[in-house]
């Protein structure tokens, strides 16, 4: 996007936007999973939302997205399916069996790894305080894991270092994509790929129609509110998935990634929050500590990267 045309405000609000959306997503998401749905088919049904909006926006404003090379095709598929389709579920793994503000620690380890990447594969010149970044990272983890006396489940850590693996990878992809491509067209092709992958796997054929045209209580301090099924799982679909990885990719064309990446690392405090009033999940003064270490090293990991020069505007390509 040309230098005129862009908003560091608009782009922050973005990024901010995206942050708490997701952050709210993760105790909803932690509702519908109880009442039943399987982590496979609510990633399903998440990029299938994305799939359709994404898809009908482009309909209406830019049908030229639609037309790709064989080429770009791999590439759109590798990353829908490592990217886009993994985070979601081992995300949804991860807060199924860790509290959410926890499992977004894990998670957003993937900014230091964008960090080593960058230096180590795109040689981007990184500040020495990278290291310590990550030393911290490393640090703060083992004390909210209590690694000493562990009492989280070793499956959700797993998916919470999954999702970041994933996460990074997505970034870094999405970084690069949208000086090529318009966010919602990524949003689109990544979301299809995404789908067609847990169509296939999700098991979304054993949802039983019952549960679907049921009622779910909110659980937690909204305990005694019962609504229909529909209306979280609306709320996942296009608040929890469409809207704030759209929210993200589009904060890219306004700001930077580390800055995008610093603003996006407020979910965690979203998610804190949101789980702490809602589902009434706590952290012992020590593994607070921890996570407020946690949450500062990956601040200075994102500032560890220089800026890039902006990428000049080129036919469309995906990375």
């Amino acid at each position: 996007m040309p230098a005129r045309l862009r908003s560091p405000g608009l782009g922050a609000a973005y990024a901010l936007t995206a942050a708490a959306l997701f952050g709210i997503n993760g105790s909803i998401s932690k509702v519908v999973m109880a009442a039943g749905i399987t982590p496979p088919q609510l990633t399903f049904m998440r990029v299938l939302a994305t799939t359709v909006i994404a898809g009908g926006v482009l309909l209406v404003t830019d049908r030229a997205q639609f037309r790709v090379t064989r080429g770009e095709l791999a590439r759109l598929a590798l990353l829908g399916v490592a990217g886009l389709a993994m985070i979601q579920w081992m995300y949804s793994v991860a807060i199924a069996r860790l509290p959410v503000g926890v499992a977004l620690l894990f998670e957003y380890t993937a900014v230091v790894m964008v960090a080593v990447v960058a230096f180590a594969v795109f040689k981007e010149r990184v500040h020495r305080r990278l290291w310590l970044a990550i030393a911290g990272v490393l640090a703060g983890l083992a004390v909210v894991a209590q690694v000493w006396d562990s009492h989280l489940d070793a499956l959700g850590v797993a998916a919470g270092l999954g999702a970041a693996v994933c996460y990074a990878f997505y970034f870094l992809a999405g970084e690069r994509g949208v000086t090529r491509r318009p966010p919602m067209a990524i949003a689109f092709w990544a979301s299809l790929f995404a789908t067609a992958f847990w169509a296939l796997l999700s098991g979304w054929w054993r949802v039983e129609p019952a549960l679907l045209n049921g009622s779910v209580s909110l659980d937690g301090a909204l305990s005694a509110v019962v609504v229909p099924m529909w209306v979280p799982l609306l709320w996942i679909a296009v608040l929890g998935g469409f809207a704030p990885f759209t929210l993200i990719l589009t904060s890219l064309r306004h700001i930077s990634a580390t800055a995008s990446g610093i603003i996006a690392s407020s979910e965690v405090l979203f998610a804190f929050l949101v789980a702490w009033l809602w589902l009434g999940e706590t952290l012992a003064p020590v593994p607070l500590a921890g996570a407020a270490v946690v949450l500062i090293a990956i601040v200075v990991a994102q500032t560890a990267r220089t800026e890039r020069t902006p990428t000049p505007e080129v036919p469309p390509e995906v990375p």
